[in-house]
């Protein structure tokens, strides 16, 4: 059995209905809509979000429509996400698929992003869910922010670890602490409760993503890329930033020269992953991911016992050692 497959255990029936209930969401009468949503709906993921929303709502009570309700809120903005970042980037594939922009075109994957994210809205007005709309709206928005400051910092090379901290919680961590937020937010409305949930989902996000920082330092054969694709697209994150801060001048010099060349060799490539490793870049963003981890695990202590808890922690745990 699968690490995820384990976790997603105490929720699997739910998972199951939460399918269904997404699928009816995805449904239209427009012939070419209709053609894409499915071809999505084929190639879903490991759709970690909706099981973080009701391992959440299970943690604090039981899973009824309002679970499934943010659950497919959080789904649909998520995919809306995919589909538009797809577009921005210009990338041709997604979970080894083509991407919706590259089958067919830009215009019609901004659209179809754009009808996901309204029938989100809709769901959550349908229900009455004006609660969960302002958790994920909030998500939003911050997700939004941070692409855009992201882009302006790429633009100069003059990221510090600030602004990569600032970053990663717009970016990754908003709509994973939306997930456990809104999970919470179906069976219980005590603030300090959503507060606690709202935090523990941030820590995770800022985990997941240093982590996924890392990775990209590490050729395993198993992520699809080769070390030092962020290199590649002038991406510095923590591990660099860290290398940048502690080398000297003459260092720096030469790895920012290799970060703004367009067209870089793999011998260049190579270089700045090298200096990564010797002068600890990675050492100290897997001790910060650690400190993320840890701190996600004692807000976990403070929850009530059981399965979903028990699921929870596998899943922080999964989030600092998956190898892709």
């Amino acid at each position: 059995m699968s690490v995820i497959s384990n976790i997603r255990r105490p929720v699997e029936k739910e998972m199951a209905e939460f399918e269904k209930y997404f699928s009816n969401t995805m449904r239209s009468n427009i012939p070419l809509l209709r053609i894409v949503l499915n071809y999505i709906l084929r190639r879903k993921g490991k759709q970690m979000r909706p099981m973080l929303v009701l391992l959440s709502s299970k943690l604090y009570g039981n899973i009824e429509e309002p679970s499934f309700v943010a659950a497919t809120l959080i789904e649909l903005l998520h995919t809306t996400s995919l589909v538009h970042d797809d577009v921005v980037d210009d990338a041709h594939e997604r979970r080894g698929a083509i991407s919706i922009n590259a089958l067919w075109n830009s215009k019609i994957a901004v659209l179809v992003g754009d009808y996901m994210l309204a029938r989100g809205l809709l769901v959550s007005v349908d229900k009455g869910r004006y609660d969960m709309l302002e958790i994920v709206s909030e998500a939003v928005k911050a997700m939004t922010e941070g692409e855009l400051l992201q882009l302006q910092k790429s633009r100069k090379l003059n990221i510090t670890e600030e602004d990569y901290f600032s970053i990663i919680r717009m970016k990754t961590a908003a709509l994973i602490a939306a997930c456990t937020e809104c999970g919470a937010k179906a069976v219980t409305s005590d603030p300090d409760i959503l507060q606690n949930m709202k935090l523990f989902g941030e820590t995770i996000g800022m985990a997941f993503q240093i982590r996924d920082d890392v990775l990209d330092y590490e050729a395993n054969g198993l992520t699809g890329k080769p070390a030092g694709n962020d290199i590649k697209e002038k991406k510095i994150t923590l591990p660099l930033i860290h290398v940048l801060d502690k080398c000297d001048r003459s260092t720096r010099n030469e790895i920012l020269k290799i970060i703004r060349t367009n067209k870089k060799s793999s011998a260049e490539v190579r270089r700045v992953v090298d200096l990564v490793y010797q002068y600890g870049g990675i050492d100290y963003a897997v001790e910060m991911m650690h400190l993320y981890r840890d701190k996600a695990l004692a807000i976990l202590d403070t929850c009530p016992p059981g399965d979903a808890n028990d699921s929870l922690r596998q899943f922080v745990m999964y989030t600092t050692s998956r190898k892709k």
